[in-house]
């Protein structure tokens, strides 16, 4: 085998090899997201969000 198809070999390889590690980076965000989404919906902190979100809306309209 010659030195040109060993490099591409060992390239193509690497590749393949990182196809599922961006799946698992994905699922670790969206596990993140919910988490914080539901931390805020479930406490008063949510209510206090929303209640500063309307009152800058009002001062806009």
């Amino acid at each position: 085998m010659s030195d040109l198809m060993l490099r591409m070999l060992v390239a193509m390889q690497r590749r393949t090899d990182d196809r599922g590690q961006t799946a698992v980076e994905y699922l670790g965000i969206i596990a993140v997201v919910v988490a914080i989404v539901l931390a805020v919906t479930g406490t008063s902190i949510g209510s206090a969000i929303l209640d500063k979100i309307m009152a800058q809306i009002n001062k806009i309209v």
